[in-house]
């Protein structure tokens, strides 16, 4: 297993498939599969059983897509960027755009 250099909360393209050109927010990791949920993108439909929280039917949902078939977005340009890192005077290691060299910024 490795760690990734995708992270959840970032903006991604997607770079092959079906979706190529989209673009979304990773909702989730799996790093055992190596693939990741972003939104909006690789949309699949399932049939849902009614429950007393959910209403049934056919619905569409997010399926997860092989995580070297997205890149992240460059925070400069949006154009999809390798990652790379480097590490602040007070050693920080902060993520960073290879194509701008824009820091990629955090989200929570």
């Amino acid at each position: 297993m490795s760690a990734f250099k995708i992270k959840k909360g970032d903006n991604v393209v997607v770079l092959a498939g079906r979706d190529k050109g989209k673009r979304g927010e990773v909702i989730e990791i799996r790093p055992k599969e190596q693939r990741a949920l972003v939104r909006g993108v690789n949309m699949v439909r399932r049939h849902q059983r009614q429950s007393a929280s959910q209403e049934g039917g056919i619905i569409s949902k997010e399926g997860p897509i092989a995580i070297s078939n997205i890149a992240v977005e460059d925070p400069k340009d949006g154009k999809p960027t390798r990652v790379g890192f480097k590490i602040l005077n007070d050693g920080k290691k902060i993520r960073v755009a290879k194509r701008s060299g824009e820091q990629i910024p955090e989200k929570k």
